[in-house]
């Protein structure tokens, strides 16, 4: 019996949805410019830049093995630090939608 290869962690159409979502506003409002999506062993990462040539301002991530723990969905800003974190995704993003009431005012 062959070993399977670990597979990698992807987002589901069903999380890619609400991301798009408010990545498609923060584009219109100005705010951001290009994203990326990496899949890999034990995370994956959607990665906002406001630049193509720079770091990621946030990175929204997906960790199932920390599902049971404080959640598999974190958002961290450009220096690291977890922005916030939990177990449903839209909640997570709202830390984002947040930015995108304050750049229209």
């Amino acid at each position: 019996m062959r070993e399977m290869p670990n597979p990698q962690v992807a987002f589901h159409r069903t999380e890619l949805a609400p991301i798009l979502s408010l990545y498609g506003r923060m584009v219109a409002a100005g705010e951001w410019r290009d994203y990326g999506i990496s899949n890999l062993k034990e995370v994956a990462v959607f990665s906002v830049f406001r630049r193509t040539s720079e770091n990621p301002m946030y990175r929204i991530e997906k960790r199932p093995k920390l599902r049971d723990k404080q959640g598999m969905y974190a958002v961290f800003g450009m220096d690291g630090q977890v922005l916030r974190r939990g177990h449903d995704l839209k909640t997570v993003l709202r830390v984002l939608e947040r930015k995108l009431i304050r750049s229209v005012d």
